[in-house]
């Protein structure tokens, strides 16, 4: 596995839209699920969002749905999270990670998770 690198992130007002990336090698994107998971300040790490292996199903938590969309992104050969209508409570440092399944946990669980990367800051903020 290669160790997942974030990108993106940054500050934008209420409503705004964002999208930040995760890159890893190829082979990891075509067999393997990305998961994106979120950490506030004082807060317990979230899932967010989780694409499997080859793109054909993805995970998104409740908070989330209906404005947050993940993608392989063919041409950067990386997996985006696409963030629309973004409110304060979407602040936090959010990290991608990866491990050596193909499904995703249908309840945004870490567990299994085994590569992290460092996490890119979004911060939703007039």
């Amino acid at each position: 596995q290669v160790q997942p690198v974030e990108s993106g992130g940054g500050l934008v007002q209420p409503g705004g839209s964002l999208t930040i990336s995760c890159a890893t090698s190829s082979r990891t994107l075509d067999y393997y699920r990305i998961g994106w998971f979120r950490q506030a300040p004082g807060k317990e790490r979230e899932g967010v969002s989780c694409i499997s292996g080859h793109g054909g199903s993805t995970y998104y938590a409740d908070s989330v749905r209906g404005r947050f969309t993940i993608f392989r992104n063919a041409g950067k050969n990386t997996i985006d999270l696409q963030m629309n209508n973004l409110k304060p409570d979407d602040t936090g440092v959010y990290y991608c990670a990866t491990d050596w399944n193909f499904y995703c946990s249908g309840d945004g669980s870490s567990d299994g998770y085994e590569y992290w990367g460092r996490g890119t800051q979004v911060t939703v903020s007039s």
